[in-house]
């Protein structure tokens, strides 16, 4: 069996997770949603983070003699535990970053091959700021962007409303 960081910390079964994260889907929309994944691909991956005991399913229905099934994320399997940080190697945490980053760059460059890209109307942006703050501080302001970004996970698709990725990385600007 593969050990569970390393079964979520791959660029397509990240992606899936991160979709089901929002929303529970069945493989059609999540197919629709990660275009660029072909469906054999899809349900592999969908196989292997379900028996890894990441995704649940929340709902079977029959349709056209198969079962159709919505999946969705099981809320203490979706990030790696304080445990699973600490044994991993700087190598480990080098290579989740860099599946991180990556998922990233796949899911821009996607966006960037669209004919009508127009980064100001779709309010895409790349930013990067040194802030000096004390840990207290620090965990303030994350709080504050958590608490934004709870507020509106759960919003459905909706006439006036696109699917927008929220991405963070937070690391010390020097070394110590």
């Amino acid at each position: 069996m593969i050990e569970r960081r390393d079964l979520l910390l791959h660029p397509i079964r990240l992606r899936i997770v991160q979709a089901l994260v929002a929303s529970p889907m069945t493989p059609l929309r999540l197919k629709e949603q990660l275009g660029d994944v072909p469906q054999a691909t899809l349900y592999r991956h969908l196989s292997q983070l379900a028996d890894g005991g990441l995704l649940e399913v929340l709902e079977e229905r029959p349709v056209r003699g198969g079962v159709e099934r919505t999946y969705g994320v099981v809320a203490s399997a979706a990030s790696l535990t304080g445990d699973e940080l600490e044994t991993a190697t700087a190598d480990d945490h080098f290579r989740y970053f860099a599946t991180f980053v990556g998922t990233l760059l796949a899911d821009f460059a996607a966006y960037a091959e669209t004919s009508d890209l127009d980064l100001v109307a779709d309010r895409v942006g790349y930013r990067q700021v040194a802030l000096w703050l004390s840990d207290d501080e620090f965990d303030a302001v994350v709080a504050r962007m958590s608490g934004a970004v709870q507020e509106t996970i759960h919003n459905e698709p909706a006439p006036g409303r696109r699917r927008r990725l929220f991405s963070t990385i937070v690391m010390p600007g020097d070394p110590q």
